[in-house]
């Protein structure tokens, strides 16, 4: 499902109909505020919750891979548990990349646990007990503010600077899945990914209402010794928000001779994939995707497909750091 255009809209002018819609939002937004008042399982090891209010992307994969290395360097033992979304296992089950693929546990956890040991548990609960009794010193729950099964110890809200909180209301009447009060209410601090130009355009539209602490964070190219300036491209990319992976590529200097917006998590079919190298070959240019989509390739194109890969910089860690520090986690 493509977002309707109306949800980008400035929260001053939410469009027409966002009104119209406003009724089924206020029924999702009771089902969700249901939900979330709900008591937890209460873990033996802090658990720190990255999440967001916005249906679809805004960074938490970054965010996650950025606090399990900073956790590590810290002495700590972190581990991811995960929903596993697009994953047919149940779980508890610590993803191995070795046994699993995307389809058995989900394109997200694959991709994490070349960072830190990650637990696939539809039930998140069953998910940190098997964290904990597996040795982790910290869980980072991984897309789990909306979800009551576990209590937090510190809650992370992840927001993509440039596109804020859309037109400010909840789906479908708007891209949130509870009003941005009533999240981040239960958030502790709020990080906003983007550049300098997103980051004002978030300091204009919606800074005024975020009542919580916040760190500003930007997505970079991980340093490979890749050309980037002047590759002949044919992108695809099946994640929340492919146009931002296109933008990367071409203020790279790429030249993006076609971009193919995918589904969120789609499954990369071989006569898809078959398809894209023919147009490739005939427009004599190079596949590229993200770290995301390549872990759900098929194994007769991993070798032909590069990936652009990034990485979340903090401008400052330390207010983030001090929280981590409260947590006993030095």
């Amino acid at each position: 499902m493509r977002e309707p255009r109306f949800w980008s809209n400035p929260k001053e002018r939410p469009g027409w109909q966002a009104g119209l819609l406003s009724p089924l939002a206020a029924l999702y937004a009771r089902a969700t505020a249901r939900r979330v008042a709900q008591d937890g399982y209460k873990a033996g090891i802090p658990v720190i919750c990255i999440g967001n209010i916005n249906a679809g992307g805004t960074g938490k994969t970054p965010t996650t891979i950025a606090l399990a290395q900073r956790l590590i360097a810290r002495g700590q033992r972190p581990h991811v548990v995960s929903r596993g979304y697009g994953g047919r296992l149940e779980g508890p089950v610590r993803v191995d990349e070795r046994r699993h693929d995307a389809d058995a546990v989900g394109d997200e956890p694959l991709l994490l646990s070349a960072f830190a040991p990650v637990w696939v548990a539809k039930d998140r609960a069953a998910g940190v007990r098997a964290a904990e009794a597996a040795g982790a010193s910290v869980v980072l729950l991984d897309d789990g503010l909306q979800n009551p099964s576990v209590r937090k110890d510190l809650s992370i809200v992840v927001v993509d600077a440039w596109r804020g909180f859309g037109n400010g209301r909840v789906i479908p009447a708007g891209p949130l899945r509870e009003p941005v009060t009533t999240g981040l209410a239960r958030g502790d601090i709020l990080l906003s990914i983007g550049n300098g130009r997103a980051q004002a355009r978030f300091d204009t539209g919606w800074a005024a209402s975020v009542p919580i602490p916040r760190i500003r964070g930007e997505l970079a190219v991980l340093e490979t010794g890749l050309d980037w300036p002047g590759l002949r491209a044919v992108a695809f990319a099946g994640i929340g928000h492919p146009e931002k992976f296109f933008r990367s590529l071409r203020e790279l200097g790429v030249e993006l001779l076609r971009a193919e917006a995918l589904r969120d998590h789609q499954r990369l079919s071989l006569p898809l994939m078959t398809r894209l190298e023919a147009e490739a070959r005939a427009l004599n240019a190079q596949m590229v995707t993200t770290e995301k989509d390549a872990v759900r390739l098929p194994r007769a194109f991993r070798m032909k497909v590069i990936t652009l890969p990034v990485r979340l910089e903090l401008a400052d860690w330390s207010p983030l750091d001090a929280l981590l520090s409260r947590l006993g986690l030095d």
